[in-house]
């Protein structure tokens, strides 16, 4: 976390959360989610729409501070730490969405290198992988080196069902729907 964000919090420990306002989508992409968007329907899953995701962040600066400031808190809630606020994230798969580069360097979308524990596939096809960061969706654009890593035998997919995945792996992918217990103070 950024130490300006730290003091931010000091300053102002009782600023209210924010939820729905902020996705993330399963190419690692940030959306921002005014309340017009927020209206139109959910970030993910049943009922959402083109109209409900939002506008794509571009401003490079803006997303490496949102991606800077990124984490869960104790209940498995992920949120963007925005000065003194917690801006809760609406995730549309996963915490993290991993980038797999030649030589099968892992990273997440926050450019967090990541060293895979365990490699999950779903019933939709969908690879997941566990990493000593936590747990994530590959990009599609990187499965033709994940194909590599299993006929290596370096990545051995194990069956997982999706609709199992958040409880397993310990995230909420919508915390709007599930707020967090007001808090005080800086974060542990």
């Amino acid at each position: 976390m950024d130490d300006i964000v730290k003091q931010a919090i000091a300053k102002w420990p009782n600023v209210p959360d924010c939820y729905g306002w902020l996705g993330l989508d399963a190419r690692g992409q940030w959306f921002m989610r005014d309340d017009g968007t927020q209206a139109a329907g959910p970030f993910a899953g049943a009922g959402a729409t083109e109209a409900s995701r939002g506008s794509l962040l571009r401003h490079e600066k803006l997303v490496d501070f949102i991606q800077r400031n990124y984490e869960a808190d104790a209940e498995g809630r992920w949120f963007f730490q925005n000065g003194p606020q917690r801006v809760y994230v609406e995730l549309a798969a996963t915490p993290y969405v991993w980038r797999v580069a030649e030589g099968l360097d892992v990273s997440a979308h926050t450019g967090t290198p990541a060293r895979v524990q365990r490699c999950l596939v779903d019933e939709q096809g969908r690879v997941y992988l566990d990493t000593h960061i936590g747990f994530g969706l590959v990009h599609s654009l990187d499965m033709a080196l994940v194909g590599d890593a299993v006929e290596q035998g370096l990545w051995v997919p194990q069956e997982v069902h999706s609709a199992d995945l958040p409880q397993r792996f310990g995230y909420i992918a919508s915390p709007a729907e599930q707020p967090a217990p007001k808090r005080t103070g800086i974060p542990g």
